[in-house]
């Protein structure tokens, strides 16, 4: 499988991206985050208005103009202004919660740790697992696997893109529902000091540590989208490792690229290997002085790295490259099929894909994910046009989605269109459907090929 696309890639935010990422080309880094200052945008119109219709409310009660003369209207207007300075006190306020703790600030002559060591996980977890027979780690004969993905907690800068959100979960339910597969979408920071691209570690540890009856977490951006929903992973060929990435082992170790795996869709085996492997990536991470320099250590080392803030990629590529020895006997860096599949290389090519190829691949032929790297349609800003990147969402979503409409007699009218349309009659005999046309019973071709 080629890597000629690789040299036009460009790291995407992390699947709960906010703020910290690299600005676009020609964007200097101003003093708040572009979200942040339309937010403040925002909220002084809102003051405007508000204080505007204070006045109005002034002016009436003062002149008598209208029908609320008399002691009531006084009490109403006196209640109208205690309300309105209230919720402009909010607006002011930035929403921060008054009871909240004063934030402390990180000692950078520290490391920063993701919590407590614990170093007897893979004994606990056993001990846990025999004690709770009622949830096993592996069902059927399967691996437990918990897929993990998620957004910002506030709106899109783009209003788009919390309809694009909302198709990327409704995708990723189905590929779940359909493999059996258990999946958490989380919307909130559980470490303020990993924002932006590095939220996913403090969740992956909290997960494993929280979900012991859970063999392997699966991280998935949010503009990652499955496009084979027949494809399964072939954990079996896993047996011996305990980290699974989409990368390249000459891009890596030859080349020292900044691009040579990609950190939007990956697999952690839950165990004390994971969890020293989370401590040892995270240092880098804590936003502010540590994460700059961190970012002009891996620009300096990883060929190709543009200058900016470290991120969570570039660190693991740096970790396992200066540390080899000690992390890559249990790492398998995956290119037999698309764990990850660059997009722009991709989504052209779904009617191509159609004609000549079937879902159940997971190559080049029928890629099992298109990335969406480098595009934003929850931000504001982003490396390539907003329309370009909107309209290549649609084709992968709709392309995904008719596998999934099959089964009930339906497909988009087109790559591009949201309706559907029949492609077969109704029956007095359903069943034969269901044999022939659900994806659980269809052969699952990655398992044997690979």
């Amino acid at each position: 499988m080629g890597i000629d696309n690789f040299t036009a890639q460009k790291r995407a935010g992390a699947g709960i991206p906010t703020t910290n990422g690299r600005p676009a080309a020609g964007r200097p880094f101003s003093g708040l985050p572009r979200g942040r200052q339309i937010h403040k945008t925002f909220n002084n119109i809102k003051i405007t208005i508000l204080c505007g219709f204070v006045t109005i409310l002034v002016l009436r009660g003062t002149i008598g103009v209208g029908n609320l003369g008399g002691s009531g209207g006084d009490i109403a207007n006196q209640n109208l202004i205690e309300e309105t300075n209230r919720i402009l006190a909010e607006i002011r306020s930035d929403g921060a919660d008054p009871d909240d703790p004063a934030e402390s600030e990180i000692n950078p002559n520290v490391t920063y740790t993701l919590g407590p060591k614990i170093a007897n996980w893979n004994e606990e977890r056993k001990v846990w697992l025999d004690q709770n027979p009622e949830f096993p780690n592996f069902v059927n004969g399967k691996a437990r696997i918990l897929l993990v993905t998620g957004s910002p907690p506030n709106p899109c800068d783009n209003p788009i893109g919390d309809h694009y959100l909302l198709k990327s979960i409704k995708n990723k339910i189905d590929y779940c529902r359909i493999h059996g597969i258990e999946i958490v979408y989380n919307m909130a920071h559980l470490d303020k000091e990993l924002a932006g691209y590095w939220a996913k570690l403090p969740l992956i540890r909290r997960l494993m540590l929280s979900h012991p009856e859970v063999e392997w977490i699966w991280w998935m951006d949010s503009d990652a989208l499955f496009t084979d929903m027949v494809f399964e992973i072939p954990l079996s060929k896993y047996d011996n490792y305990n980290l699974v990435v989409h990368g390249y082992p000459d891009l890596m170790f030859n080349q020292k690229s900044w691009i040579a795996l990609n950190t939007g869709s990956f697999l952690f085996r839950n165990c004390q290997w994971s969890l020293d492997l989370l401590d040892a990536w995270a240092p880098m991470g804590p936003k502010g002085p540590i994460r700059e320099e961190a970012g002009r250590i891996l620009t300096a080392n990883l060929k190709g790295r543009p200058a900016f803030e470290a991120d969570d990629q570039s660190a693991l590529i740096y970790l396992l490259i200066s540390k080899q020895d000690e992390w890559m006997d249990k790492v398998f860096l995956e290119n037999a099929y698309y764990l990850h599949g660059y997009w722009a290389g991709l989504v052209d090519r779904y009617e191509e894909m159609i004609e000549k190829y079937h879902p159940g691949l997971g190559d080049e032929r029928w890629p099992f994910v298109t990335h969406f790297v480098g595009c934003k349609p929850c931000g504001s800003y982003g490396d390539y046009p907003v329309e370009r990147c909107l309209r290549s969402m649609e084709r992968a979503f709709n392309f995904a989605d008719n596998q999934v409409l099959k089964l009930y007699g339906f497909r988009h009218r087109g790559l591009l269109s949201p309706k559907i349309k029949r492609i077969r009659n109704e029956t007095a005999t359903p069943l034969e459907f269901v044999d022939q046309f659900d994806i659980r019973r269809q052969p699952v071709h990655g398992e044997h090929s690979l």
